[in-house]
């Protein structure tokens, strides 16, 4: 049984969160390519954390060219078995204005232009993603919002889009008559990859903007959303700070699954496999894979 190491994906102003001692910068190299940056290593009362900026510092990295792979991979290999993804986004509903914060429950995945999967030919793999993030988690984070004072709505759907533009109107409409909620372009397939990782997978998704569908609002910005990042930041480091302690108890893998995704998952027979798959994926399959090869 691995001890609980939290993960949190994110930008660059949630990681100065007051209290987070022993930190230090390391490289953790993947043989995926090069994750996003360095990852930042320390202890929040306690629970070990490991953050990754995932567009680098100084937000480098577009969304089209993250190394989502190396990134989740990354993770895994640091030790980490919860993943928090703070990610920025705009509103499709009236209901979730600027600065709300919603823990989403769906995904509806329209990115084309990434490597959404660890396996391939030679090694086979399909795990289930029907609920594509963690309940647990889910719960951890709402309740711990509500604590601090930080406005928050459970449920909702994310469309990720390719990016790096923002949506048409008629883009937008479109969107909102499937029924989604939020729309940004950086939780896909992170969080397929983090499934297939078995880590535990939650995204909290800060409202900038009501997107370009609200006749009321100006369309969308770099210096809006700019803006309203900077007001949710405190919030963001709040959270995270108030949902540590929350996740340090854990002391069996997950009720729901998420620690024991692949273990029907995987299709390939063993006489078949792909050694030099099988090798990159020491980290992110290891569990299943062990004393195979």
């Amino acid at each position: 049984m691995t001890p609980p190491v939290l993960g949190i994906i994110g930008g660059s102003g949630v990681y100065e969160i007051d209290g987070l001692t022993n930190t230090q910068w390391r490289r953790v190299d993947s043989p995926f390519g090069a994750p996003s940056d360095e990852l930042l290593f320390g202890e929040l009362d306690g629970q070990p954390l490991v953050f990754l900026p995932r567009h680098g510092r100084g937000h480098r990295i577009p969304p089209s060219e993250l190394n989502f792979r190396a990134n989740i991979d990354a993770m895994k290999r640091a030790g980490v078995t919860e993943i928090v993804s703070v990610s920025a986004v705009g509103s499709l509903k009236a209901e979730l204005p600027p600065g709300m914060f919603v823990v989403v429950d769906q995904f509806i995945d329209r990115t084309f232009a990434r490597h959404k999967s660890f396996f391939g030919t030679g090694l086979v793999a399909h795990v289930g993603l029907g609920h594509p993030v963690c309940g647990r988690l889910g719960d951890a984070l709402v309740a711990a919002a509500t604590e601090i004072g930080v406005p928050v709505t459970r449920g909702g759907t994310y469309l990720v889009m390719e990016g790096p533009q923002f949506s048409t109107q008629a883009e937008s409409q479109l969107y909102r008559s499937w029924g989604c909620d939020v729309i940004g372009m950086t939780n896909m397939p992170e969080a397929k990859l983090a499934r297939e990782a078995e880590l535990c997978y939650a995204t909290v998704a800060m409202v900038t903007d009501y997107d370009c569908w609200h006749p009321e609002h100006d369309h969308v910005s770099v210096e809006g959303v700019i803006k309203v990042l900077r007001e949710n930041a405190d919030h963001a480091r709040a959270l995270v700070r108030a949902v540590a302690p929350r996740l340090r108890h854990r002391h069996r893998p997950c009720e729901r699954g998420c620690h024991r995704a692949l273990d029907m998952a995987i299709i390939t027979a063993p006489e078949v496999r792909d050694p030099e798959l099988v090798r990159k994926l020491d980290a992110v399959a290891g569990r299943v894979l062990s004393g195979l090869f």
